[in-house]
């Protein structure tokens, strides 16, 4: 059974459980062969919705040649890779990589304008944007920004 089709089955799920299935890759690494299943949903995913999509979907894919099978959140720096991602992440800060570089860079970082006419537009500063081609872009997702107190205890102390 091809990855498609484990890709096909688990849309199938995710409809029924209610869940956006972000992403379906099998990757090898040195440890073997890696089926994993991202979904998301708008507020987050919980535990126990990943361990059910992960019982659906296990006697499904059988006959995918794995090893390991994992089925996880994408994160909040989930790449972004369909219309519908750069739809929902406009206005997001983002940063976007670039295969080669662009004018002495490979790394930007600005406010997701969004797809246009093919390329990925970002506002690198106020009122000044750039345009990228999706053929030259290596990775874009949500700039994550925190500092030193993002990182602190909530916890009140003793």
């Amino acid at each position: 059974m091809p990855v498609k089709e484990a890709a096909r089955i688990a849309q199938k799920i995710a409809d029924e459980l209610q869940v956006e299935l972000v992403d379906v890759e099998l990757v090898k690494e040195p440890t073997g062969h890696f089926l994993r299943f991202y979904i998301d949903r708008p507020d987050g995913v919980a535990l126990d919705e990943l361990e059910r999509f992960h019982r659906r979907i296990q006697p499904l894919v059988e006959n995918v040649a794995f090893d390991f099978m994992e089925v996880s959140s994408p994160g909040a720096d989930r790449p972004l890779k369909t219309e519908r991602d750069f739809e929902r992440s406009k206005g997001l800060a983002v940063e976007l990589k670039t295969y080669r570089p662009v004018d002495g860079a490979k790394q930007f970082t600005g406010d997701l304008v969004g797809l246009v006419d093919g390329e990925i537009v970002i506002e690198v500063s106020p009122g000044v944007t750039r345009a990228f081609s999706r053929k030259d872009v290596a990775v874009v997702r949500p700039l994550i920004d925190f500092d030193e107190s993002d990182l602190e205890d909530d916890v009140p102390a003793e």
